[in-house]
């Protein structure tokens, strides 16, 4: 089995799966046409990457950072950890 892992302080990104959107008139707008999402899952990280994100983090990254791969037919984002901008958490209170 091979896997990807991210070396010199990026991270990998699996971006959330999008769904099909459609204008109120019914019309479906093509893949082409939609803005590449900026946020998804981390995936794996490097080992000298800061220590604010773990794998499985929730997090939005920067609108037109990193490179795109496809890796065993999975599109991901290899992203700088220094372009991510925030992760999700869950907290109790605001």
């Amino acid at each position: 089995m091979t896997k990807l892992q991210p070396i010199n302080g990026f991270v990998l990104i699996k971006w959330e799966e999008i769904e099909e959107e459609k204008t109120s008139g019914g019309i479906i707008i093509p893949e082409t046409a939609k803005e590449k999402p900026s946020e998804g899952v981390i995936e794996a990280i490097a080992a000298d990457a800061e220590e604010q994100v773990a794998v499985g983090d929730k997090v939005i990254y920067k609108q037109y950072a990193g490179t795109n791969i496809t890796f065993e037919g999975q599109e991901y984002i290899l992203v700088p950890v220094g372009d991510i901008l925030a992760k999700y958490v869950q907290v109790d209170e605001i």
